[in-house]
């Protein structure tokens, strides 16, 4: 060959190669990797914790359903109801024995979920069956249930940033006399000491901790008011007497562990509640953004490290650098979480009258991704804050 003709073939060969790969990749072959197919959310999987997605399993939202059809049950029975004890007994044993296939099958039956899972505890609960869900619309343990996880959820936040603010205290104490220069306009200031600056970072904290305790507080439960409100269900239950059907909301909401109850619903309660929660939660992310970002600049000053495993690799091009990973997850997250509340703002105002159910799929993303996001924050801000106190 010339030395022309050898660069002709290695050209067809390059090519040749170019176009098995393309054939090769053109299409995902069937069968193959069938565990890894299905979309998986990285709140879920990769960083929230335990304790907060159980919050918001299914485990712990169906489960509740039936404590919520059993308190009533229990309370209808008190008032004057014929409900039995054997009945009480019967979902009492079965709160936690539920076939989550059957009830899958039944609400594609039925396009109902909340009937899916009536049948579903009837067929375990049979003699219970006529007076499951008596009185109750969906909104009974779909609203109340949620109201439940969110204080449960809050509970683990207002925990979490005790914590934070715990280890930030020991963080400032122990650096309150280093000085370090100060920054206004991200320009050189007076002096300022290490522990000062953290205090800042504290300050905002203890503001979000003020406002989660106060909506652990007063967060009131929907209680048991009927199809749009006005508990017509439950009067009729009760031949009118009104005492009666106050007694029953109080009641329910005392087994449930609420002291409060909403004044007046639709046929839910008002979503302005879900806004409220997550701007609190916006709030905490707004503060850990702040701390972060004081942390990610101060890194690149070299004034703060996070830690640094031997094993470590920094850049898969540049394996010496030391990147905040964890300050950037952080704010990554925080970003995330702050723009949350203006989907809980456009779902309330866009409710029509007594209630639409336009409210239902954005809510089923925004309540559990905000809590699982805010609890991966805590969780973060904890961790980088034990190792500058270390």
């Amino acid at each position: 060959y010339t030395s022309s003709n050898k660069h002709y073939t290695t050209r067809i060969m390059s090519s040749s190669n170019a176009e098995k790969f393309l054939a090769a990749s053109a299409d995902f072959p069937e069968g193959a990797l069938p565990d890894n197919q299905k979309y998986e959310h990285p709140l879920v999987e990769r960083y929230a914790t335990k304790e907060m997605s159980f919050v918001w399993s299914p485990a712990m939202k169906f489960t509740t359903w039936r404590k919520l059809w059993t308190a009533l049950a229990t309370a209808e029975q008190e008032l004057g109801l014929e409900i039995t004890d054997e009945q009480l007994e019967e979902m009492r044993t079965k709160l936690f024995d539920v076939d989550f296939d059957f009830a899958a099958k039944k609400e594609s039956e039925f396009r109902h979920d909340v009937m899916g899972h009536v049948h579903a505890f009837g067929e375990v609960a049979p003699a219970a069956m006529p007076i499951i869900h008596l009185g109750a619309t969906s909104c009974y343990v779909g609203d109340n249930t949620d109201l439940i996880q969110i204080r449960d959820a809050l509970k683990l936040i207002q925990r979490k940033l005790v914590q934070v603010l715990a280890t930030l205290k020991e963080f400032a104490v122990k650096h309150k006399d280093l000085p370090t220069l100060g920054f206004t306009h991200y320009q050189p200031a007076q002096l300022t000491t290490v522990g000062k600056r953290a205090t800042l970072w504290m300050q905002d904290l203890v503001l979000d901790l003020e406002r989660v305790n106060r909506e652990i507080d007063e967060l009131p439960m929907r209680g048991v008011k009927g199809t749009t409100g006005t508990q017509a269900s439950f009067l009729e239950l009760f031949d009118g007497d009104h005492e009666k059907v106050k007694a029953l909301n109080k009641r329910v909401c005392e087994l449930m562990g609420f002291s409060r109850t909403i004044a007046v619903s639709g046929q839910t309660y008002t979503r302005k509640i879900d806004y409220n929660v997550l701007s609190v939660l916006s709030g905490i992310a707004q503060s850990a953004y702040k701390m972060c970002g004081d942390i990610r600049l101060l890194a690149n000053l070299k004034e703060v490290e996070e830690p640094f495993s031997k094993t470590q690799i920094g850049s898969s091009a540049m394996a010496y650098k030391r990147n905040p990973m964890r300050s950037e997850r952080v704010c990554s997250l925080a970003r995330y979480i702050m723009g949350l509340p203006a989907g809980a703002a456009n779902t309330h105002a866009s409710q029509w009258f007594e209630r639409t159910l336009d409210d239902s799929a954005i809510r089923r993303i925004i309540l559990p991704e905000g809590f699982l996001a805010t609890d991966v924050v805590l969780n973060l801000l904890t961790n980088i804050a034990d190792v500058f106190t270390s």
